[in-house]
């Protein structure tokens, strides 16, 4: 199961993160422009990775208050394997 997360939970090996948000119908942030699901790009192997395309993602919409990132990690299948 993925968790939202920030930079100070971030450093724990064997995770995975995704960026993960899109456009939405209002401020609430609970339905998507396209009725779809969330967009989920990733994974990346470092949240430093991940925060600098959620940071691109954030810039590109900066102007758009119905936009919405962030990022989320997942233990990897290699940890979930050996943990």
């Amino acid at each position: 199961m993925a968790a939202q997360i920030n930079e100070a939970s971030a450093g724990s090996a064997g995770l995975r993160y995704w960026v993960v948000g899109g456009l939405y119908t209002d401020t609430n942030f609970t339905t998507l422009i396209d009725g779809g699901p969330q967009e989920r790009i990733g994974p990346f192997a470092s949240y430093k990775a991940a925060l600098s395309e959620w940071s691109r993602l954030a810039w590109r919409s900066v102007d758009n208050c119905h936009a919405r990132y962030h990022i989320e990690a997942e233990a990897s299948a290699n940890s979930e394997a050996t943990g």
